[in-house]
């Protein structure tokens, strides 16, 4: 369950004026810096709830050793809450002149029957830097006293502008809203999430690390692999061998597990446990609380850790359902966004759901585990002789023998199949994942391919098609054959080959004034290739019906002076034979 308010040791995101987002990881005693905004402490935000908007206050009062301040929700929504629907007066003038003819002087571009003010022109007004009598250096100058978050600057600003009553009501307020976005010190802290995650790569960092991954695109992934949590049956021992349904999922990830932490989300499995919290009753910015790191803990006698890493014939507890099994072609996987859900893939802390419920095999331990090292059994030693060696010597046999142990459980669990799930996102070539993995899934098991471009759907679309499937059972090739070059992959193994694609793109709505925003964000649109798991029939399949009497065709029979016809009655044995 994701955390209410803000702790040590996580990762928050800061809104900023400007639409940007700023992730931070808190600390206890650090300074935060936002930029141009300024820089506060830490200390600030740890336990405050999120989702409050706060404004940096350079003129810090001694007595209350603050330099933030929470900004009320009246203020936050001034402009929204005193906002006239009616016309004002001098726009009503101008109306009136519309309407007695005096087209030269009209401001106004729509207006009524009624001779009311729809739409004011701005074809009068010169787009004028002079406009503007208030200098840089003067602003600068302003900055440096310490207004108030920038608020009195921004009225300043805009008293300062000498064509500023010439502007349309939607001139201004893009005017205002422009100013406001520069100078205004205010900030909203955000938890980290998936979606929240997607959108600060895709738009403020390198997005090909993640090959262009979107947000809607993830949740189009999600919906369509059926990625959900799976409650264990009453009764049944969560330590129990796997079965069928138990929530286990397949995963090809390399987008630096951003589509790992897509799963684990629905799973409920991505952030980690905390205490139960209590919110505050009242909020105090003036006197943050001294807030320390948890899990100062001190470190444990040499005995204890031996006894600890003695433990090598325990095997390492693996959740049964509810798992992410992630295939990586490395010698360790690269799931490095995972950090900022407080998660190391190289070094798990096992409070974290994640250090139970996501496994990772490499292609080779999947394939031919006999040829990899770590799959190798140590050589098992007595206790007789472990007592004579060293204790690093002891430590480093005990780390081997945990190792071994929680890979083969993880290669044996794999290799088994079964898995409710297939989810692919990799610049590997798609058919020879599939060729690999698709057995491993159960029927009606989902798959789903992601790829930033829709060419190597395409040609995946075809080799899963229906005239594939045909030529496939017309004339199937030998099991040791496979993959051939007509049939890369088994197209009898997939059913309903799908491609589709989602992409939101923002826009501006306005009356008159509705289109595409100018700054939107191009690059790749982005394609998902589903498809459903199918178990096809082995030998033939025999369908009979039942037996009746139907009509035949009307014959002409002779021998008659009228001409007459008769009926003739056939007996029709419906009996229908189909192949597999």
């Amino acid at each position: 369950m994701q955390s209410e308010v803000v702790r040590p040791n996580t990762y928050i995101v800061l809104r900023l004026p400007s639409g940007l987002h700023n992730v931070h990881e808190i600390k206890s005693n650090t300074l935060i810096s936002v930029g141009k905004y300024g820089s506060f402490q830490s200390n600030f935000l740890i336990g405050r709830p999120f989702h409050y908007t706060y404004e940096i206050l350079d003129q810090v009062d001694p007595s209350t050793r603050s330099g933030l301040r929470i900004v009320p929700p009246k203020e936050l929504y001034a402009d929204i809450r005193d906002e006239e629907i009616s016309t004002p007066a001098d726009l009503e003038e101008d109306a009136q002149a519309y309407s007695d003819g005096k087209e030269a002087h009209a401001q106004f571009e729509v207006v009524d029957q009624k001779g009311e003010v729809l739409l004011r022109t701005n074809r009068n007004i010169l787009d004028d830097a002079r406009s503007q009598t208030m200098t840089m250096e003067e602003i600068e100058i302003l900055k440096a006293e310490g207004k108030r978050s920038g608020k009195e600057l921004i009225a300043k600003i805009l008293d300062s502008h000498s064509a500023l009553d010439q502007k349309t009501a939607f001139g201004l307020a893009k005017y205002t809203l422009r100013k406001t976005k520069k100078y205004s010190r205010r900030f909203t802290v955000l938890p980290m999430d998936v979606p929240l995650l997607a959108e600060w790569i895709m738009n403020e960092k390198d997005a090909s690390k993640t090959m262009e991954l979107r947000g809607e695109t993830l949740a189009l992934i999600g919906s369509w692999s059926n990625v959900h949590y799976t409650p264990l049956p009453l009764g049944k021992d969560p330590d129990e061998p796997v079965s069928i349904g138990q929530g286990r999922w397949l995963m090809v990830d390399e987008t630096g597990g951003l589509l790992v932490a897509a799963a684990a989300e629905r799973l409920g499995v991505l952030h980690p446990p905390f205490e139960q919290e209590t919110r505050p009753t009242a909020i105090h910015v003036d006197t943050p609380a001294k807030v320390q790191a948890p899990g100062d803990m001190q470190p444990l006698p040499e005995q204890m850790q031996e006894s600890q890493a003695g433990a090598s014939t325990k095997k390492a507890k693996f959740a049964n359902s509810n798992t992410i099994t992630v295939i990586h072609a490395n010698s360790q996987p690269n799931l490095s966004l995972l950090r900022y859900f407080s998660f190391d893939a190289a070094n798990p802390t096992p409070s974290h759901p994640l250090s139970r419920h996501l496994k990772t095999i490499s292609w080779l331990q999947l394939l031919h585990p006999q040829d990899d090292n770590t799959c190798t059994e140590p050589q098992l030693v007595t206790q007789g002789v472990l007592e004579t060696w060293k204790s690093g010597k002891r430590s480093n046999y005990h780390r081997k023998r945990r190792r071994w142990e929680r890979t083969t459980s993880m290669v044996s669990e794999a290799r088994q199949g079964n898995f409710d799930g297939l989810i692919v996102a990799s610049f590997m070539s798609t058919p020879t994942i599939l060729h690999h993995l698709v057995p491993l899934l159960r029927g009606a098991a989902q798959v789903v391919v992601y790829s930033p471009f829709i060419e190597p759907l395409v040609e995946l679309a075809d080799f899963y098609s229906t005239q594939r499937r045909v030529a496939y059972l017309n004339d199937p090739p030998a099991s040791e054959e496979m993959p051939t070059e007509d049939f890369p992959v088994n197209p009898t193994l997939l059913l309903a080959p799908t491609i589709q694609t989602i992409r939101c793109r923002p826009w501006q709505v306005l009356p008159g004034r509705t289109h595409p925003l100018m700054t939107g964000k191009g690059g790749a649109e982005g394609y998902v290739f589903t498809a459903t798991r199918v178990l096809p029939a082995e030998g033939g399949v025999e369908a009979r019906g039942i037996s009746k009497k139907r009509k035949g065709k009307v014959e002409d029979i002779g021998g008659g002076t009228s001409g007459s016809k008769r009926e003739k009655v056939v007996e029709v044995n419906h009996e229908a034979v189909m192949d597999s």
